[in-house]
């Protein structure tokens, strides 16, 4: 080289050794970091893929947290139950010892009364005080509200679970497509004939038999009938000349059987043999969608409803002049949000309906708040059979209602909180395959750039100092 004011060598030579600093302080940072995209030019579109993954784990952690939050409120909810539930069983005892009415005193009897009150009173104490962060869990706060409810056609409204969109309501259609029945044999005429008549009447509740006298009318037949309906499950109805034998209540769980001991009886009517006859359970259909019925019960359960509903006699035979009835569910139930996204589809709720003593029982046989003292079904009022019907059906609410809590946090909110922490797993999985330094591969690097800094640093050594060779020119 014969120009000195220009050192092209030196100049490539620094622009090497800038780029392969450039080139192991990339490396040092990474190794320091342990991320491979520390910054925008590291790797643009890794790094809006990495904050994107970033931003769903971030989610999916949320959400399992969330859930871990709604086990605790279920939980919570759960261990009020199980009290009630030991306390309706306590009450149960009582009212049984107390039917015994032969082998126990009065003062007995009133002591029983006493602890049923005091029973009363503690459910309806854990109701209102069984509480998760100042909300009451099982006082009725946490349970549906409906509108539109017509009387004539629906006597209850139980929703269990209910998607509903922020301000707005959710519509249920009700329609009939084939009536519900009663079991029912019929007899034609006036009187029972000539000699001594012995039936046999079996019912869904039991079988007991009835002696009528030689001739005697289709009314004092009715009337014997209609004495041990209790017991059998079976009532009768009478005209001039007609015998009616009517199941108590509807579906295709009753059915009326009349069977003639010492001579034959003839009734009409049967469809499970001449002398036995089977009810029919309503065909109903909830928002299009065919429902389970049992009599007037009618129910559904999907992802989005799960309702039962009552339906009257009226409108179960379809005596009104609508086989639709329509009304609305407007808010209520506990909603979890236990989804990474924020939307109806990843909102889960359920209906905690209210314990109290008010709420627990039905409309038809009555409710636990009349076996306080001096209410219709106290001990004092002999109704022991009444008594225990409502407390068998407070039974099944709250055993009923702890069986969705239990399904709900098993199969519901367990496998939600599985799901997502696979999720997790899978999105931290792929943001550290996008975001993290493989230490073996930037280790290596970081070699070769040590070594190519070192070599770029002789040349440029060797570079600058080519030009003094052309002081030999000068001698």
């Amino acid at each position: 080289m014969s120009r000195i004011n220009t050192n092209i060598p030196s100049l490539i030579a620094r622009r090497v050794l800038n780029t392969q600093n450039d080139g192991l302080n990339t490396s040092l940072q990474r190794l320091s970091t342990g991320l491979r995209v520390n910054n925008g030019k590291d790797d643009p579109a890794g790094l809006i893929a990495s904050e994107t993954l970033r931003n769903e784990e971030m989610a999916l952690q949320a959400a399992i947290g969330n859930v871990g939050r709604a086990v605790n409120v279920v939980s919570v909810a759960e261990a009020g139950l199980v009290e009630v539930n030991n306390l309706l069983t306590e009450l149960e005892t009582l009212i049984d010892r107390s039917a015994n009415e032969a082998g126990i005193s009065e003062e007995e009897r009133n002591a029983n009364q006493l602890q049923i009150d005091a029973i009363l009173n503690s459910i309806n104490r854990i109701a209102n005080s069984t509480e998760f962060q100042g909300r009451k869990l099982l006082g009725g706060e946490l349970g549906f509200s409906t509108s539109g409810v017509l009387a004539s056609a629906v006597s209850g409204v139980q929703v269990y679970a209910a998607k509903i969109s922020n301000n707005s309501y959710r519509n249920v259609v009700v329609a009939i497509t084939a009536s519900a029945q009663k079991a029912r044999l019929d007899f034609t005429g006036s009187a029972v004939g000539a000699g001594s008549l012995t039936l046999e009447v079996s019912g869904s509740l039991g079988t007991d038999t009835i002696s009528v006298a030689s001739g005697a009318t289709v009314s004092a037949v009715a009337y014997a009938i209609n004495q041990i309906s209790s017991v059998t499950g079976v009532t009768a109805s009478s005209t001039a000349s007609s015998l009616a034998f009517l199941s108590t209540n509807y579906g295709s769980s009753e059915f009326v059987s009349i069977r003639g001991l010492n001579r034959a009886f003839t009734v009409s009517g049967g469809d499970a043999g001449a002398d036995r006859d089977n009810g029919r359970d309503a065909s109903v259909t909830i928002n299009g969608t065919t429902a389970t019925t049992q009599g007037l019960k009618a129910s559904i359960r999907d992802a989005t409803l799960s309702i039962d509903i009552d339906l009257t006699s009226q409108f179960g035979n379809m005596q009104l002049t609508s086989d639709v009835e329509t009304f609305q569910i407007l808010d209520g139930g506990a909603d979890f949000m236990i989804a990474p996204k924020v939307n109806l589809a990843g909102t889960e709720n359920i209906g905690l309906n209210s314990i109290t003593i008010g709420n627990l029982g039905s409309s038809t046989l009555g409710f636990l708040s009349s076996l306080a003292s001096g209410q219709t079904n106290s001990l004092a009022s002999g109704n022991y059979g009444q008594a225990q019907s409502i407390t068998r059906a407070a039974q099944s609410q709250v055993a009923n209602l702890r069986g969705r809590l239990g399904a709900f946090q098993k199969n519901t909110l367990e496998t939600t909180a599985n799901a997502l922490r696979v999720s997790l797993e899978n999105a931290t999985a792929a943001e550290s395959a996008i975001r993290d330094t493989d230490f073996a591969e930037e280790t290596s690097k970081l070699t070769r750039q040590q070594i190519l800094v070192q070599s770029a640093t002789n040349v440029l050594r060797i570079a600058n100092s080519s030009p003094q060779n052309v002081l030999a020119l000068l001698g």
